[in-house]
């Protein structure tokens, strides 16, 4: 206060960069948003969805007693792909997260692709049995694809209220959601190529018996790099890319042996699809790599302490 009696003018007030996250539910994956902030809208499709997703699981586990070998194999995928789907659809929503949305909205393609063209190849006697259950998938289908490429276009506020008002947290935060997706969809890619590998008639007993252990170290190896990642610590990161260069020798090995044998068997579909999944397979380990190196380079900036630090994992 001046000689005047007039009170001296507040100096300018910081901005406040404290992340706004610790209304939000805390889980090892990191933070997601409590079912009470969902718009009603958006409860009401994440119920119908889940539902859908259910039915669509035991429909795929009714019709695996009754196919052939080639169908069951690809059968089995889907049942996979829709596995993972619950996880994507939950994970994507709850934790705005548009690489789990949109990898679900494209398996949720392929499954109604598939249901298209079963239908289409079925004798005309058995097509009106089926019928309602085409029409299903279909309507379910797209009604999850419509709601879903809504959510995909629309303002995302996560990375704000974790990472605070701190671009480069932000930006941080997004990178490490990227490599935490694509971990996830590079252990459904290794599930999938497994089964046809065992699936495949040109490959060995030892072949087999290595596509079933591969299960276990791709679950051991997304372990392994999730905890890197979330922990921050770099000595696991360099364990875990050690992991995938056996992975990939082997890979590379076997297409060079499926494509030597190609047009041996009575029909290609089996091995056009093993040959389609390594290379969705390489793709998403070249985006995991890449996203992994810029996470790696942030390592002990801050954002894991904004992430955990006000559910008191971490002290400040």
């Amino acid at each position: 206060m001046d000689g005047s009696g007039a009170a001296a003018p507040a100096g300018p007030s910081l901005p406040n960069l404290t992340p706004r996250h610790r209304q939000l539910i805390p889980t090892p994956c990191g933070p997601i948003k409590p079912c009470s902030e969902l718009s009603f809208p958006v409860k009401i499709y994440f119920c119908v969805t889940i539902l859908s997703l259910l039915s669509v699981i035991g429909l795929t586990i009714e019709t695996l007693v009754r196919q052939a070998e080639e169908d069951f194999t690809i059968s089995f995928i889907q049942l996979v792909g829709v596995v993972f789907c619950v996880y994507y659809v939950s994970r994507g929503i709850l934790q705005e997260n548009r690489q789990e949305l949109v990898v679900f909205v494209l398996s949720i393609v392929l499954v109604m692709l598939r249901s298209v063209i079963n239908f289409s190849l079925l004798p005309s006697e058995h097509k009106a049995q089926l019928l309602a259950r085409f029409v299903l998938i279909l309507l379910v289908g797209s009604f999850d694809v419509i709601c879903a490429l809504i959510l995909i276009q629309s303002h995302s506020m996560m990375a704000f209220r974790v990472g605070g008002a701190l671009e480069s947290l932000q930006s941080q935060y997004f990178m490490l959601n990227l490599c935490f997706s694509m971990l996830t969809f590079d252990l459904q890619a290794q599930l999938c190529l497994c089964i046809l590998l065992i699936s495949l008639h040109e490959i060995t007993v030892l072949h087999n018996i290595i596509s079933a252990t591969g299960v276990l170290w791709g679950c051991l190896k997304v372990t392994v790099g999730i905890i890197a990642i979330l922990k921050e610590l770099k000595p696991l990161v360099w364990v875990f890319l050690i992991q995938n260069v056996p992975e990939v020798v082997y890979l590379i090995y076997l297409l060079y042996t499926v494509i030597r044998e190609w047009g041996k068997g009575n029909s290609y579909t089996l091995e056009a699809a093993f040959i389609t999944g390594s290379c969705i397979s390489v793709a998403i380990k070249s985006v995991l790599f890449w996203a992994l190196l810029h996470v790696y380079r942030n390592f002990g900036q801050g954002l894991r302490e904004r992430m955990f630090s006000s559910y008191g994992r971490i002290d400040s």
